[in-house]
Parts: structure tokens; C-alpha cells; sequence
């Protein structure tokens, strides 16, 4: 029987970070040298090439894994089904939970496992783990529940994405500007309706893309703590996933047994909408067609980077709302894709 997303649901938190916000800081490069423009120009340059205006970090109290109950109790509560009758719970982040105004990073006990204690899910045959696969998580999720589910592993399962990416971030580069926090929920489970998951695919490259995403010591020559934060080659990974995410999306969508004209949405991770558009132009490119209008949402202008947070968020605000005009419906044929850390690359073809 076909396997669906039954239910979905978000957890965005309400504090709100605009660009004038890093006004203040003192920005340097990865050699320690400061930058001859003024914030402003730097802050302009940042909105323009990658469509941030704000981003949303949680509140000081609460950890990934509370970010990551919350979003979990909504798809819960959407998919009209009982706690106790998940057979895995699957939590996909980069680095497991950040208490407020530390750098650590814990993942004993797992963030999945905190989840099910924190919804005080009883049955010892749910299986809680972590997936750490950088931004494509949550998609990777999706796809190793669809395989448990085929493979008679379990019958329901509850994937999520959830990230406080704004506690690993070096506030002296300028790449801290993209990063933000939030958990996205849903579950996952085998029913007779038609649709549901059609294809995916999924790829890792890891010779020199290995380090495109990496930890690091903080770029401001005078902190001399140990601390390591999120970094990344920007330019590296912007001209990666240009290369790479239209043709996995092309080879997932051919192995749906749908053509492009049948595709409604596109859900892209929300990591810089100039990248999301580039890549959407490629995809097309390679069908000689033209971009169809209003066929990809964007969220990332007003919620940032939550990495593995991005597309389960966005697509539970596009379903349960007429978010910037977009909405969907039953039977639509809808495209997600995701690139991160590792190099990871995933895709998936889905029928609603």
C-alpha cells in the first residue's frame, strides 16, 4: 500500500531577529582580518544576496529537544492518532541539544529519546534514534521510515527536524547572519489511499565536499576559547548544490512515473533564496522550460536557516495555511529536495 505523510505540524519560535540586530558586531574573515565596509554594507550585501531579513531563535528555556515535542505533539494531533502507537521516532539535527549561553554540544541521551520521554510515550517497542545526515535530515528521515514501513519494520512513524543553530554560531562572521532555530514535525504511515511517496533519491559526496560544512574555532583573533562553531565555504556549497540538486531531482522525478508538467510545489531546503532560484532555473533548464510561476515557496526571508527544520516547517505552513498565496490539495504532485553537510544530497517525488 502506498505510505503517507498523514499528519504534519511546526514549532516556530516567537522570537524574532532582524538584520539591524548585528548592526553592532564586529565581523572577520577566516584569516582574522576585519572588513574595510561598515555593517550597513555588509548587512545589505547579506539581504541581497541571500533574502534574509530575519530569523527566529528560541526562547532561552528551551533546548532542540523542546522545539523538536512541540512540532511533534501538532503532527500528533493533526494525524488523529494515539502516542503510544509509533513504532519509531526519528530526529534528525546537526548538534544535539544547546543549553542557553553555552557552546556544548550533548547527544547522551539522544535527542530522539528525549522526544519520547518528553511526550511520555510508555511503549518500549517505539525506537527512538538520531539521524544526523546535515540539512537534508529530515527528507533522509522521511525516506528510512518509508523503508522500515516497506520492509514490515513498523507500521507508523514520527520524523523530525529540529535545530538551535542559534547557539553554535560565531557572532564574528558574517555567515552567523543565515542561521536560525526551529522543529518540524510528521508522521509517516502506510494507508490505501493512491499517491503518497513515489520516489527519492539520495547521494553523498565526500572527497573534497567533506569540508565545505565544518566546525571551527571562533574568526575574531582575540577570542582565544576552544569553542567550535558552525562554518562553512559558502561559495563551495552554493555552486555544489547547483551542480547537483537539479539533476537528483530530475532522476527522482523520472523514477516517479511523473513528468515535470504534473509537478505543483517545490519544497527546497531554505538556505539562501538566490541559491533556491538558481537551482530551480537549472532544474527547468534541463526540460527546456521555462520556471512556472508560483511554484516554489519561500520562508527563509522571515524564518532564516533552521536546517534540517526548513521543509517540514514550510510544508506544514503551505498545508494548513494560504502562506505568500500558495497552497495545496489533494492529489497534487509535489517535489522536495535538500543539500548539507557531508556533501548530502536527497530528493523526493510525493503524491497528496
Amino acid at each position: 500500500m502506498p505510505i503517507h505523510i498523514s499528519g504534519t505540524g511546526s514549532f516556530i519560535p516567537k522570537n524574532k531577529v532582524d538584520n539591524n540586530s548585528f548592526s553592532d558586531k564586529v565581523f572577520f574573515d577566516k584569516d582574522g582580518n576585519g572588513y574595510p565596509n561598515s555593517n550597513v554594507e555588509i548587512i545589505e550585501k547579506f539581504q541581497k544576496i541571500t533574502g534574509i531579513k530575519e530569523r527566529r531563535y528560541a526562547d532561552k528555556e528551551h533546548k532542540t529537544s523542546d522545539l523538536a515535542t512541540f512540532a511533534a505533539k501538532n503532527a500528533i494531533k493533526d494525524a488523529g492518532i494515539d502516542k503510544e502507537t509509533l513504532d519509531y521516532i526519528i530526529v534528525a539535527h546537526n548538534f544535539g541539544e544547546i543549553e542557553y549561553g553555552t557552546n556544548q554540544y550533548i547527544a547522551l541521551p539522544s535527542v530522539a529519546t528525549m522526544v519520547k520521554h518528553k511526550l511520555e510515550i510508555s511503549n518500549e517497542n517505539c525506537v527512538a534514534y538520531d539521524l544526523i545526515f546535515g540539512c537534508p535530515g529530515w527528507l533522509e528521515g522521511v525516506i528510512q521510515a518509508s523503508a522500515f514501513i516497506k520492509s514490515k519494520m513498523a507500521k507508523r512513524c514520527l520524523v523530525i527536524g529540529a535545530d538551535t543553530l542559534s547557539r553554535t554560531i560565531d557572532k564574528s562572521d558574517r555567515d552567523s547572519m543565515i542561521f536560525a532555530d526551529g522543529a518540524g514535525a510528521t508522521i509517516v504511515e502506510e494507508n490505501s489511499e493512491s499517491g503518497g511517496i513515489l520516489s527519492h533519491k539520495t547521494i553523498t559526496k565526500a572527497g573534497k565536499e567533506a569540508l565545505y560544512l565544518f566546525c571551527e574555532t571562533s574568526y575574531n583573533p582575540t577570542n582565544k576559547k576552544s569553542n567550535k562553531h558552525i562554518k562553512m565555504n559558502g561559495r563551495k556549497v552554493y555552486e555544489f548544490a547547483i551542480s547537483n540538486i537539479p539533476s537528483a531531482l530530475k532522476s527522482c522525478l523520472e523514477n516517479s512515473g511523473k513528468n515535470i508538467d504534473d509537478v505543483k510545489k517545490i519544497f527546497l531546503h531554505q538556505a539562501n533564496e538566490k541559491l533556491d532560484e538558481a537551482v530551480l532555473k537549472y532544474f527547468y533548464k534541463q526540460y527546456n522550460k521555462e520556471i512556472p510561476k508560483n511554484i516554489m515557496p519561500i520562508s527563509v526571508d522571515i524564518y532564516g536557516n533552521s536546517s534540517v527544520a526548513t521543509i517540514p516547517t514550510l510544508y506544514d505552513i503551505v498545508l494548513k495555511t494560504n502562506f505568500k498565496g500558495h497552497n495545496l490539495k489533494k492529489g497534487d504532485v509535489i517535489l522536495f529536495a535538500s543539500v548539507g553537510a557531508g556533501m548530502n544530497i536527497n530528493a523526493l517525488t510525493y503524491q497528496l
